[in-house]
């Protein structure tokens, strides 16, 4: 049975762009006969709001989407210290003390999270009980799995390269935002039985990662579906931080939520939006 799922972090209102996100893995799940999850993503620290995940559920049902609650992130942590245990244990995590400031400084290329990490502390003598953060040592995992591949619903089979992304941080300096998404999200869709993980075309060099995080503890294999994203007129995508509309304000202006998904459905986009371009396959 196919089952998908929506996550969205309480750190902010929907916008059409989560909407269509979540159409996307509702119809999807519907029309194989499977099932749609929405699962909240509540570890971002003091960024998590609580009081918006109700917000989302109205803004769900206000589209006219169906879905299974699972348990959100913040009921997950065990796991997460459980796996990254698991990762200390074969010899792939080190601690890193390293600041942003100083990363970005020495970094000489982009990954998924932005500054490929240039493995400055990699193999250096770091207290691990100091504030500091836990990297995954790509190169060492990588020796240990061989090569893998995943495949995308819509751009076909992919070699995975997640030495692309360098050594990823798995455990986060803030002990309020104790795993990174990376580890959570990889975890959590296992736990949840998702089979085909949907999420924007954003997200698709994160899939690298979670290959390689999934080979390592013994994680099921899901397929992905990384759709287009919704773009502003400036051809940015959507964004929270960035003051795009939200569903709760259409919602409460009295704005048809269900013709709004039939709409986005149908690639009629309001004045202002755009459909981002297609992706081309890595394989």
């Amino acid at each position: 049975m196919i089952v998908t799922r929506f996550a969205p972090s309480p750190n902010g209102s929907l916008h059409l762009g989560h909407a269509f996100s979540a159409i996307v893995a509702h119809d999807l799940a519907h029309a194989r006969g499977g099932r749609f999850l929405l699962r909240i993503e509540d570890i971002d620290g003091a960024r998590s709001r609580p009081e918006l995940a109700e917000e989302f559920r109205a803004d769900l049902a206000w589209l006219g989407l169906e879905w299974e609650e699972v348990a959100p992130q913040s009921a997950r942590l065990e796991s997460y210290a459980l796996a990254a245990g698991r990762l200390r244990e074969m010899g792939l995590l080190y601690p890193c003390r390293c600041t942003r400031a100083e990363i970005a400084a020495a970094a000489t290329s982009a990954g998924p999270d932005g500054r490929v990490y240039p493995g400055t502390c990699r193999g250096a003598d770091i207290d691990p009980a100091g504030p500091v953060a836990w990297r995954l040592d790509v190169a060492a995992a990588l020796a240990r799995t061989g090569p893998l591949t995943w495949i995308d619903e819509l751009a076909g089979e992919q070699r995975a390269r997640p030495d692309l992304a360098g050594d990823v941080v798995l455990v986060r300096k803030d002990a309020s935002t104790p795993a990174s998404y990376h580890l959570a999200a990889t975890l959590d869709d296992a736990a949840d039985g998702v089979t085909l993980v949907t999420r924007g075309r954003d997200l698709f060099a994160a899939t690298h990662i979670h290959r390689l995080l999934q080979e390592l503890l013994g994680l099921p294999v899901p397929r992905w579906h990384h759709h287009a994203l919704l773009l502003d007129e400036s051809g940015r995508k959507l964004a929270k931080r960035r003051g795009s509309p939200s569903l709760a304000d259409r919602r409460r202006a009295g704005e048809d939520g269900r013709a709004l998904a039939d709409a986005l459905r149908a690639g009629d986009l309001p004045a202002g939006i755009v459909m981002g371009e297609g992706l081309h396959s890595e394989a």
